[in-house]
């Protein structure tokens, strides 16, 4: 028996006061409360029962016990019931005219006398900021008898309109530095917030808070920032009384929790109700380890410092979009908190209706690699981050890990920098332009080339080896050491010169840093050997999809057929032996248009390759099914939809003097480490004179590993059109006699 029900006369006995015993004579004892109702059955159960109503104390309770029970029979009835939970002790001295208090603490698993004492006699501090009314929630917190405090409290309740107010910033100082716990509350607007708490030196402070919706409010930042303002944007005041009364009240619920002593991992939560769906949501506010304000902020820096390496890690997920490291369900667990239009870093996944449900086209935010300004801000399909795959679980994770993978690469401010200029850094700097690759000519005109043509196709001004800059450190897996690349072609969004410029090549995230650095690694394979192709026009041969016997192609086919269009396969793989694959998909009704699209996958295993182009491909479909608007694509895509015909591009055909290429042809041999691709491609690089690099681009604060990959030489399929792998691989290849000249290249943008 427990000790505080075997002492007599010093407490009351009987069943929790949120539960009401019902006797049912020969079948059981049922306790009925709020959430269901508990049946206690046995052979004395109904005897005792009317003895816990409370008013006994354990002498009491034995001396009025009926015939045939014994104190021990009791005692152990007594002591199952109590580790149920289902009885409890009740003070001499309770009020019970409080008998509702009581049974609410009771049913929160406490004690209540505690409870209330608790309750009762601490001091609550209150602060309102702008118009909220001060009054009217010092009366919510009157009405559950908290006690209010014009000096500092055990708790502070802040009510805001705003929770990225400027004197909220104040506010987390003062009490981090005093070490006191505070509650954030918006009681205004359609939809209103409670949460979360805040106690310094255990979980998230404000500013980690402020990161997350800061980040998430690109299109009120754009409009501040152009019209010289800084800070929220005011907003108008929405809202009925008793929705902020009934924010108001629930704060004050929250707070005598708070006091009463539960704590509970959801109380680091916002938890917002929308009037207007009556749907309430939980937001979760996690700490950032990089906080400057509870954290360390020069995590990031230092992690660029140091050596990226690489240990053994086995392939536990082989099928739909590549050899991972964890299955794509574990990452979509593990991660999904990162979902969310708060605090999350994608404000929703969801499936892109245009086209058929077998596409398997996500969307999951903008997409920064689009650029800043209006265009950004667009909802085009390259403005969204977007996820593909054979399953719709592949699909969602890869729209995820997409998104994670753009915000860890936007540049933030807390990144590793060097500053100097190229000449002054010395061999540490690699040049831009061995991995910008723009042709000298390239740069006479380019105000006008931007000018018609979308921001992807971006040419930059020449590079002075002369002009000061960021630069930040890489690991160069060769050479075993750091090399420098100027800062803004590393992270979106970061200051730097008219010279440099940044995109997403090479940039990957995965479920473990081996799996994140084999697909950046496979990315700048694949967009080499398609630029190579692409811009030389050249004849390549197709692939025997029967030979793959794989259920999905064929089922890809069928689907494609139905919308009246065919697809093929190309075989673009270059130099490197990594199988890269092209699919194509035009329209076969004889109308005014073909509509055109393409896909590119690189593997491997040529299985996944050829996976991977048709996935993309189906990514890429809802720009010409169902409802898209043609008015929300950027110019090079409008207008390669609008004038292409196979017919005028031969090479995008098989070549029809080879012969197609089966599932065989580039003799694959499994192998169950990544680590172990990744040196293989690796070992083909530096065979050809070139160089891996990689940085970690993790955020703490996420955890998924990002990094980007970095191979001076391979090049973008962007139009690009330095001399070098572009000019010479296909003589290198006999596939063209000799290099093409400059004005030979094609003139059509690679609109991917």
């Amino acid at each position: 028996m427990r000790p505080e029900l075997a002492e007599p006369d010093a407490h009351r006995i009987g069943f929790r006061r949120h539960l009401r015993p019902q006797i049912v004579r020969g079948e059981a004892v049922y306790l009925i409360g709020e959430s269901g109702v508990t049946a206690i059955q046995g052979p004395h159960v109904e005897s005792l029962a009317p003895l816990l109503d409370g008013t006994r104390d354990l002498a009491a309770l034995l001396r009025d016990l009926p015939a045939g029970l014994t104190a021990d029979v009791v005692g152990r009835m007594l002591t199952r019931l109590a580790a149920a939970g289902l009885i409890g002790r009740r003070g001499e001295d309770e009020d019970c005219s409080a008998e509702a208090t009581l049974a609410y603490w009771d049913a929160a698993g406490l004690d209540p006398a505690d409870a209330v004492t608790a309750t009762t006699t601490s001091l609550v501090s209150v602060v309102t900021i702008g118009d909220i009314d001060r009054e009217a929630l010092v009366d919510a917190l009157h009405r559950n008898e908290l006690t209010v405090t014009s000096g500092n409290g055990d708790l502070t309740v802040v009510a805001c309109a705003d929770y990225l107010a400027s004197e909220l910033r104040d506010i987390d100082d003062a009490h981090r530095a005093a070490g006191k716990p505070w509650l954030l509350v918006k009681p205004v607007g359609a939809e209103v917030s409670v949460g979360p708490f805040f106690t310094p030196g255990d979980g998230p402070c404000w500013r980690c808070l402020a990161a997350r919706l800061s980040a998430n409010r690109k299109a009120e930042a754009h409009v501040r920032r152009r019209c010289g303002q800084r800070g929220p944007a005011p907003r108008p005041l929405i809202g009925l009384p008793s929705l902020t009364a009934m924010a108001l009240e629930i704060a004050s619920v929250e707070t005598a929790k708070w006091l009463a002593g539960i704590r509970q991992d959801t109380q680091r939560s916002i938890w917002s109700y929308d009037s207007l769906t009556m749907q309430v949501t939980q937001h979760d506010v996690r700490v950032r380890p990089q906080c400057s304000g509870c954290g360390d902020p020069g995590i990031v820096a230092r992690r660029a410092f140091e050596p990226v390496e690489l240990t053994s890690r086995a392939k536990h997920s082989c099928d739909g979009g590549g050899h991972r490291s964890s299955p794509p369900q574990e990452v979509l667990d593990t991660y999904r908190h990162l979902i969310g239009p708060v605090t999350g870093i994608v404000k929703e996944i969801r499936r892109d209706d245009n086209g058929p449900e077998f596409f398997n086209s996500f969307r999951s935010g903008s997409n920064i690699a689009a650029g800043d300004g209006i265009e950004g801000l667009r909802s085009a399909l390259r403005a969204d981050t977007g996820g593909k795959g054979v399953t719709a679980l592949d699909a969602q994770v890869g729209a995820l890990c997409e998104a994670v993978e753009r915000r860890s690469g936007s540049f933030v401010g807390d990144e590793a920098v060097v500053r100097g200029s190229y000449r002054s850094l010395g061999e540490r700097a690699i040049h831009p332009d061995t991995v910008q690759h723009y042709h000298p000519r390239q740069f006479t005109g380019r105000e006008a080339w931007n000018a018609a043509h979308s921001s992807f196709q971006h040419v930059t001004a020449p590079f002075d080896d002369d002009e000061v800059m960021d630069w930040t450190p890489l690991w160069s897996f060769t050479e075993q050491r750091h090399k420098l690349l100027p800062t803004g072609m590393l992270y979106f969004g970061a200051p730097c010169p008219p010279s440099v410029t940044s995109n997403s090549n090479g940039c990957a995230a995965g479920s473990s840093l081996e799996d994140a650095v084999l697909q950046g690694l496979l990315e700048l394979v694949e967009r080499d050997a398609v630029a190579i192709w692409w811009y030389n026009r050249i004849p390549m041969p197709g692939v025997d999809l029967d030979s793959f016997q794989d259920p999905w192609i064929s089922k890809n086919d069928e689907v494609h057929a139905s919308l009246g269009r065919e697809v093929w396969l190309l075989d673009v793989t270059a130099d490197l032996g990594v199988p890269v694959m092209v699919a194509v998909s035009r329209r076969t009704d004889g109308g005014p248009r073909e509509d055109v699209v393409l896909g590119c996958g690189a593997h491997l295993d040529p299985r996944i390759a050829a996976r991977r182009a048709l996935t993309e491909l189906n990514q890429c479909m809802p720009m010409v099914c169902g409802s898209a608007d043609p008015r929300t694509l950027d110019v090079d895509v409008r207008r390669w939809f609008e004038d292409t015909k196979v017919s005028d591009h031969p090479w995008l055909r098989p070549d029809p003097t080879r012969p197609a290429r089966d599932v065989l042809h580039h003799g694959y041999t499994h192998r169950g480490d990544l680590v172990d691709d990744i040196r293989s491609i690796q070992h083909t690089l530096e065979a050809r004179g070139m160089e891996l690099l990689a940085l970690d681009q993790t955020r703490p604060d996420f955890g998924l590993p990002v990094v980007r990959v970095v191979v001076p030489g391979l090049r973008h399929f962007w139009s690009r059109f330095a001399q070098g792998r572009l000019y010479d691989v296909p003589v290198q290849l006999g596939l063209l006699s000799r290099p093409h000249r400059y004005d030979e290249l094609n003139p059509i943008p690679l609109f991917m």
